[in-house]
């Protein structure tokens, strides 16, 4: 069987490398222009321990220190590793990726995910946001998973991808609050019956493509405690903090599962 890297000239000849941002011709595929690059918001430091909520530049500390939002709420989860903030440019990578069904995409936003990962010690199971079966046979694909997926075989750690199940079909969220985001998914996700030996005690890494105000992530943090998981971080490729973000024009509404 041919490799993939044999393949690359054929492939850059029938389908020649383009950003999937501007459409700017690339040197090779799978990237994006230097241009479109400065134009992500990746966090940066000083930024919460916790949940890398970035923090203003005149906060001075030695060590490790809190935002003000976990200091008062205390998260269930061990931490968020996010590869963007939320902006004009994340959203439309999503858009491409999720809507758009440009797939490819996922080995990029992958890789950005994983640039943000902590070291994890020991063994990890890899658990995507899950989505219902209509809004997945609607879909054609799980983009969670297919993020999750490739994260894994990143980090060589095992992938449960049916670990969790979302039993219950919920409107659109996007353009909710926080509070009716919160209303919606109750009882809505719960831990998959068949997987409930594999999450006790186990540390899962838990994948999503877009967090905005945390219902999501919070559900099935519920769903993995309640089936014994002894720990669990929380990987996005974007992350909704206006605060975090100075520029204007962005879209207001975030995208929703």
């Amino acid at each position: 069987m041919a490799k993939p890297a044999l393949l690359a000239p054929l492939i850059d000849l029938v389908f020649p490398p383009r950003c999937p941002l501007c459409g700017d011709a690339l040197a090779q595929q799978g990237g994006l222009c230097a241009a479109c690059w400065t134009k992500l918001a990746v966090p940066g430091e000083p930024a919460c321990c916790t949940c890398q909520r970035p923090l203003a530049d005149s906060v001075v500390h030695s060590g490790e220190v809190q935002c003000a939002p976990c200091m008062a709420n205390p998260p269930r989860h061990a931490g968020i590793a996010a590869a963007t903030l939320y902006n004009d440019a994340s959203r439309e990578l999503v858009l491409a990726f999720k809507r758009g069904k440009r797939i490819a995409l996922a080995d990029l936003l992958s890789r950005l995910m994983v640039r943000r990962l902590p070291d994890l010690q020991g063994e990890w199971l890899v658990v995507p946001v899950p989505l219902h079966r209509w809004r997945l046979w609607e879909r054609g694909f799980n983009q969670s998973a297919l993020l999750a997926e490739r994260i894994a075989r990143t980090v060589n750690q095992p992938l449960v991808v049916d670990a969790l199940e979302r039993r219950k079909r919920t409107p659109s969220l996007g353009g909710l609050g926080k509070r009716a985001r919160a209303d919606a998914l109750r009882g809505a996700i719960s831990a998959h019956p068949r997987r409930a030996e594999r999450l006790k005690g186990a540390r899962v890494l838990l994948v999503d493509d877009v967090m905005t105000s945390g219902a999501t992530t919070d559900a099935c943090l519920a769903a993995l405690r309640k089936a014994g998981a002894a720990e669990v971080r929380i990987a996005c490729f974007a992350r909704v903090l206006d605060e975090a973000l100075d520029q204007a024009g962005r879209e207001d509404a975030p995208l929703a599962a």
